[in-house]
Order: structure tokens, then C-alpha cells, then sequence
């Protein structure tokens, strides 16, 4: 049997839907996205595709810890902020990756073969909202 897997129609939709968004979605919510097409899929197809394409590297799993994961249709290596109040995750671009891995691997004599920061705080909307109840 070839280690190679198909693109099956479930599974490409699920990475289509994931990759329409930035909003590093849930499980759930892919789920529900993916139903409104294919009304019969199941939660538990959603999760198995979504462990597949991870291990084929096509999507990035963000497990902070918590009950559920969030997934993000950009597999390339970047960073991450998550919001503490809304619990919003946002791509966060700046180039430091490579710098940082570089800089590892100089001053430890070890290979870097990826890194993940996270950043967390409060997110522009959040601060807005904030703003905007001070000034009533």
C-alpha cells in the first residue's frame, strides 16, 4: 500500500475553507463551514482530515494548551498573536525568523529546524472597544 493519500473531496474542501480564512479557525467551525456544502460530513472526518493534511504539512495545528486547537491554512513558519480578551489569533509578519534560527545555530553549534513564538496581549479592536466605553 502506497504511503502516499489521496486528495479526497473532503479533504480538499476542508483545506479550501481553511484556506479562505485568516481567523485560525477551530475544528468546530471548519466543520460547520465545510457542512453548509457537504451536509453529510462528519465532525470526526473533519478532525482526521484536518490531522492528514497536518502531517503532510499543507496546514499548521496552534495548540495553546487548551481544549481545542486552532488550525491555519498558511503552513509556511510565522508567528502568531492571540488576543486575551477576545481570544482572536492574528498572523503576525515580521521577518525574524531566519535571523533567529541562524543566530541559534551560531551561537549553539545546533540546527534549527523550526521555532514558534506567540505573542499575547490585547488586540487593536479589543483596545478600540475599550477606548470607546471611557469616552460614554
Amino acid at each position: 500500500m502506497s504511503t502516499q493519500q489521496r486528495m479526497t473531496k473532503q479533504r480538499r474542501k476542508i483545506l479550501e475553507v481553511l484556506k479562505s480564512t485568516t481567523c485560525h479557525p477551530t475544528a468546530d467551525w471548519i466543520y460547520n463551514e465545510v457542512k453548509k456544502e457537504m451536509p453529510t460530513i462528519s465532525l470526526g472526518t473533519v478532525y482526521r482530515n484536518l490531522s492528514v493534511l497536518k502531517t503532510k504539512g499543507e496546514i499548521l495545528e496552534l495548540n495553546y494548551g487548551s481544549t481545542f486547537s486552532r488550525y491555519d491554512g498558511n503552513p509556511t513558519n510565522h508567528y502568531h498573536f492571540t488576543c486575551n480578551k477576545c481570544l482572536k489569533v492574528y498572523d503576525v509578519d515580521i521577518p525574524l525568523q531566519s535571523k533567529l534560527n541562524d543566530q541559534i545555530n551560531h551561537v549553539n553549534g545546533h540546527k534549527v529546524d523550526d521555532h514558534r513564538i506567540e505573542f499575547y496581549g490585547t488586540c487593536r479592536e479589543c483596545l478600540d472597544k475599550k477606548d470607546d466605553q471611557t469616552l460614554n
